[in-house]
């Protein structure tokens, strides 16, 4: 008998992912899967870059602004919806599309992930009481003689992430490389499905123009009324929505503190930057090279 198909397309912002997907789903009679980080958040879909309406009426999409701007996502809470999914898309007679930027998000589809243990809700806040009462300096600190490998990796400025490591370390006794060794297993995906993998990468000058070139499209449709419509629900800044391309460099504009040529050209410079990123992590990390092949179609 043979296994369904499971069609993923990965690379960086502004590569061309989306109309590769849907040339694909109308080729396939495919179901487009959300695996970007930002695009799972409603309210947004300029400035996350989603499909247009009439593109998602095109073929069913699914994982797209399924959670609130001030919700916080993750791959963890992100891989069983994608799971049912796929399953969805099998059941219907369709093949799953699943396409993003996300690595991490693709590799928690695959096994590369493991899960995490609850923290209970009174640890957590106590941790963040202590974060804000040492600053990130001193916290890193404290970290580094639970979980020193976190505490060395970590950026300083990255309160979510330190905060997570301290708290885990402390309310469990195990560091997160410690409970990522034990529990890593295999999707059972894999063995299920036939995967064919598409990465994405254009070349380097053309990707950078191809960015600048999405940023100012979306401030031609809209983009700074979805940072006022953003900014209005007055939500914490560190939440994940907060943190979208654009949105602080707008939001800036809108207060006074930036001109608009000013923050045009720092948004479209960040998002040159988070391609770059992107782009050396699909090529350097393990889902570079076992799972998301190079392929001709970039």
């Amino acid at each position: 008998m043979n296994k369904p198909l499971l069609h993923l397309i990965g690379g960086p912002t502004a590569s061309g992912k989306t109309a590769f997907a849907l040339a694909l789903a109308q080729r396939e009679r495919g179901s487009i899967i959300n695996a970007d980080a930002m695009q799972v958040y409603a309210g947004l879909p300029l400035l996350s870059a989603q499909p247009t309406a009439e593109e998602k009426a095109s073929c069913p999409h699914a994982l797209f602004e399924v959670f609130a701007p001030s919700e916080k996502s993750s791959a963890g809470r992100w891989l069983p919806l994608a799971l049912a999914a796929i399953e969805e898309a099998v059941q219907v007679g369709r093949t799953p599309i699943v396409v993003g930027g996300t690595g991490l998000y693709f590799r928690s589809l695959l096994g590369g992930l493991a899960p995490m243990p609850s923290v209970p809700q009174v640890v957590r806040d106590e941790v963040t009481a202590l974060y804000e009462r040492l600053g990130s300096e001193v916290f890193r600190v404290a970290l580094a003689k639970l979980d020193p490998p976190s505490a060395s990796r970590i950026k300083p400025n990255d309160r979510q992430r330190l905060i997570r490591a301290y708290e885990v370390a402390h309310a469990t006794g195990k560091t997160l490389g410690q409970w990522q060794d034990e529990a890593r297993q295999e999707s059972p995906l894999v063995s299920r499905f036939s995967i064919k993998t598409h990465l994405l990468l254009p070349e380097r000058k053309a990707l950078y123009a191809a960015c600048d070139a999405r940023f100012l499209h979306m401030m031609a449709h809209g983009a700074l009324d979805e940072v006022r419509a953003l900014l209005a629900q007055k939500l914490d800044p560190d939440l994940p929505a907060m943190k979208i391309l654009g949105v602080r460099e707008l939001a800036a504009f809108l207060r006074g503190e930036l001109s608009r040529e000013a923050a045009l050209a720092k948004a479209q410079q960040l998002t040159r930057n988070y391609a770059k990123r992107q782009t050396t992590w699909f090529r350097n990390q393990g889902i570079g090279r076992d799972v998301l092949a190079l392929s001709a179609e970039s």
